[in-house]
């Protein structure tokens, strides 16, 4: 089922890049399933290719933005990305965007620390098997190390930093899901504020290089713009869930300030693919309409979310680890949305079934629109000496 052959714009094969990243291609032959194997179990709806976020190639529509003196400017600023082996501590190693970040990264050849709770959120059994699949893919227990406990566990966290000593940090670990952060603020405070808190403290005290951190697209609120900008105010959170994204990015600004500590912050916008959380729409509503379940349709149908495929995700995640940015914060999207109504009917043709729909009122916290304007990450750090500009 496909949205897009690309979940960003702009994006070149990764061939056509000699970074040592070009070869980051993933095997899993499972990540592009044709539309005809999809059952309720998958949630693929779309494909990307292995890709380099370079400059726009010449000719392209966007070229006189390339040719911006603004562009030129992120251009200028693009830090080289580092090469040489790794040991990447991944916090939530065992969700969906934390194993699938850890698999490419062993893949590669880096080192993986994984750190889970392994909390009950949703089935445990899918976060066991992601981290089966993260020990067939690296039997070596030197080159992954899997620990499971709490990120703000202060005496299970110095030990780990203390015995692994990680340099390079990808902080995935969360409590996620705009509704039940309403219904209980108290553990994403915990989870999402005090865990990325402590970690930050550990890294700073520990010479860590480079902290990479999901924060997400529910900063913007209930944004009017067109398409969400890095550059926009967010003082403006309409859930629990999008205020400690929103306290994490003030707080990682501050470690910052104070130690000099590299910091990149990642606005995911509604990442889908195989091994995704059976929470998310993509799952759900395919699971739904293949039973004849019925079917809740929040609102009119004419709320819009900016799906982004999960290798995307990941390779936005992992050269972001590579180039270790004083202070920035990049949206990751594929940069158009998809409505409900929509995406509801593209479920229907490939399940081959009529969902069963019950329209309910809108949700508390739940913001009518998102889209990335993805042109800062485009042109300011995926840049590497091999590729034009």
């Amino acid at each position: 089922m496909k949205f897009r052959t690309e979940s960003m714009p702009s994006l070149a094969n990764a061939s056509d890049c000699g970074s040592s990243e070009s070869s980051e291609q993933s095997s899993d032959n499972e990540h592009n399933p044709p539309v005809s194997s999809i059952t309720p179990t998958q949630t693929p709806i779309g494909h990307a290719s292995s890709i380099c976020l370079r400059g726009l190639d010449e000719g392209s529509e966007s070229s006189e933005d390339d040719n911006s003196s603004s562009s030129s400017a992120r251009r200028a600023q693009a830090i080289e990305p580092h090469v040489g082996h790794k040991k990447v501590l991944v916090t939530g190693g065992a969700g969906f965007v934390g194993s699938s970040t850890a698999a490419r990264l062993l893949k590669r050849g880096d080192s993986v620390v994984v750190v889970d709770e392994i909390n009950d959120y949703y089935d445990v059994r899918i976060k066991e098997q992601n981290l089966r699949r993260l020990r067939e893919i690296c039997p070596d227990k030197r080159r992954l190390a899997i620990y499971k406990g709490d990120i703000c566990d202060e005496n299970f966290m110095q030990d780990l930093f203390e015995k692994e000593r990680p340099e390079w940090i990808c902080h995935m670990a969360a409590r996620a899901g705009v509704r039940p952060s309403i219904q209980d603020p108290y553990v994403y405070i915990h989870s999402n504020i005090r865990g990325t808190t402590h970690l930050m403290e550990l890294s700073h005290k520990y010479g860590v290089k480079n902290f990479v951190f999901a924060s997400s697209s529910s900063v913007y609120g209930g944004s009017k713009s067109t398409f969400f900008s890095e550059d926009e105010v967010v003082d403006n959170p309409v859930s629990p869930y999008a205020a400690s994204k929103k306290a994490c990015e003030l707080l990682a600004y501050t470690y910052h300030h104070l130690y000099n500590l590299n910091v990149t912050g990642l606005r995911f916008f509604t990442v889908y693919g195989p091994r995704g959380r059976p929470d998310m729409a993509p799952f759900k509503f395919i699971d739904r309409v293949s039973r004849g379940d019925e079917l809740q349709q929040f609102g009119d149908g004419s709320s819009s979310r900016d799906y982004t495929f999960i290798d995307d995700i990941v390779n936005g995640v992992v050269r972001a680890i590579d180039r270790p940015y004083p202070y920035q914060v990049f949206n990751l999207g594929k940069g158009s949305g998809t409505s409900l109504k929509e995406f509801i009917s593209i479920v229907e043709k490939h399940v081959g079934k009529s969902a069963n729909i019950k329209v309910m009122p809108d949700q508390p916290g739940d913001v009518p629109y998102t889209c990335a304007d993805v042109s800062k990450a485009r042109d300011r750090p995926w840049i590497c000496s091999h590729c034009p500009v």
